[in-house]
């Protein structure tokens, strides 16, 4: 049960339990008096009838009349009171009566036993020869009754002190039951948690909004052990990086110190000198790379670093950005098969997707295998203009948008290792790779991040002892936003 609809419940209850306890205490009660009521009037009659003939008797409402029998029947139960038929109080057994009482009063109320709070009071006229001669009037004073309603007021107000307390206390362990306890427990959940410590609740079984909260708690310790997980990872990954780039960073330093304190020397010839300030050239060259793509991948995964993209039309972007390849290719042992069929408008960061294309291009050099053909295309999706490999096409899914494939002949890639190649550091057997060359391991997960932050995908297919291609897919250019 909800907890919004359990405390309606229960105040509900506790507001009617008090009225339905008072409305039964005063039933009972009620019950009670009427039951007494009616034994005490017929009880209270049989007095007054015994008392009433005697006061019937004319004589005792003269004056100086004898009235010791009248003062035999009065005690502290019973009154009487003598009036001349003109008011004057003739005799009185309270002290406080005297005096005159007007007619009306004396007269009103005649032969009816009336029931006050604490006495019956009745008054009865006599007549002589027919003739009124005065009134009497008998209280018969209700002691026992008093003391029941005093009695039964103590036990009224008792019961209701009891109900109260009893209906309070319940009320308190209840909500200790439903709500402190519970709370209690996911605050100490809680301070578990936030001590590092894994966290099962059993909270969750409620229906209730605790129950909820408590799979909050708990979908959220998933999402933060999660989160850890993945910095832990990201370290170690960092750790690693760095670790491993110092160690690449190393060799062609050495490299370059060497022939460079080589060069000091006169004893080398001056073709000797030419081949090591071209050492010393292509080693510093191989650095800057390193160190480029190491700032690259820092800023990418930057959550404030975004790509401003611009507006280019395809033919002209991408007819620029495939050219000049060709003499690279040639230099690195390679024949370049380059297609661009390209119609549309797409949105890019210019030097960022240039990079893309240099990253692929450098692996399809690294690890292609020396003297075949490294085909280069941007076209539009649905077609394969540089004589795609047969398993390349079927993964050219998209109808819209265009692709930049690069592909190359040589060992492939196995299917295990397919998704290593884009996580950050991993770098494929390096028995395939050019005598010499390593890279740091990041460019395709730099390429994978640059083409995600142009809103596209990017794929690697491969065929084992046949070749190698990645696929980057962009979506069209739809207008500004």
């Amino acid at each position: 049960m909800k907890i919004k609809t359990w405390l309606l419940i229960t105040f509900f209850i506790v507001m009617v339990l008090p009225i339905t306890g008072a409305y039964s205490l005063y039933v009972w009660i009620n019950a009670y008096y009427q039951d007494k009521n009616v034994a005490e009037y017929f009880e209270k009659l049989t007095e007054l009838n015994q008392v009433k003939s005697v006061l019937e008797n004319p004589m005792y409402y003269t004056k100086n009349a004898d009235k010791k029998d009248i003062e035999a029947l009065t005690d502290d139960h019973l009154a009487i009171t003598l009036y001349s038929k003109s008011g004057l109080s003739l005799y009185s057994s309270n002290p406080l009566t005297t005096g005159f009482v007007s007619k009306d009063s004396i007269f009103k109320g005649l032969y009816e036993l009336k029931q006050n709070y604490n006495a019956f009071t009745y008054k009865e006229p006599v007549y002589q020869e027919g003739e009124l001669i005065g009134v009497y009037e008998i209280q018969l004073v209700r002691t026992d009754w008093v003391k029941g309603v005093e009695s039964r007021s103590w036990l009224v107000i008792t019961s209701s002190i009891l109900l109260f307390l009893l209906i309070y206390f319940a009320v308190m362990m209840l909500l200790n039951r439903k709500l402190n306890r519970p709370l209690h427990e996911l605050m100490r959940q809680m301070r578990v948690f936030a001590k590092g410590e894994h966290v099962e609740s059993n909270l969750v079984a409620r229906k209730d909004e605790i129950g909820e909260l408590a799979q909050t708690f708990l979908a959220m310790q998933e999402e933060i052990e999660t989160a850890r997980t993945h910095l832990k990872t990201e370290q170690q990954q960092k750790e690693l990086m760095i670790a491993s780039i110092s160690h690449d960073l190393k060799t062609p330093l050495t490299a370059i110190q060497a022939y460079a304190e080589s060069l000091q020397s006169r004893a080398l010839s001056e073709e000797q000198q030419v081949e090591y300030r071209q050492i010393i050239l292509t080693k510093s060259e191989t650095m800057k790379h390193m160190l480029e793509d190491l700032l690259m991948y820092t800023l990418l995964q930057s959550t404030s670093y975004h790509l401003e993209l611009v507006a280019v039309d395809g033919a002209e972007y991408f007819e620029m950005a495939l050219s000049d390849y060709e003499q690279l290719c040639k230099e690195q042992g390679f024949m370049l098969e380059v297609v661009c069929d390209i119609e549309g408008m797409y949105a890019v960061h210019p030097k960022q997707l240039q990079r893309v294309i240099d990253n692929l291009l450098s692996n399809a050099w690294r690890y292609g295998a020396v003297g075949t053909t490294i085909g280069l295309a941007a076209v539009n999706a649905g077609k394969c203009s540089i004589g795609c490999f047969d398993f390349v096409s079927p993964a050219l899914v998209k109808q819209d948008g265009m692709y930049i494939i690069v592909q190359n002949s040589g060992q492939g890639v196995k299917k295990e290792d397919i998704e290593k190649l884009f996580e950050p550091m991993y770098q494929a057997d390096s028995a395939r790779t050019k005598v010499g060359e390593r890279g740091t391991g990041l460019g395709l997960n730099i390429a994978k991040q640059i083409i995600e932050k142009h809103g596209g995908t990017v794929e690697l297919v491969s065929k084992e002892d046949y070749g190698t291609a990645v696929l980057c897919w962009l979506p069209p250019f739809k207008g500004e936003n």
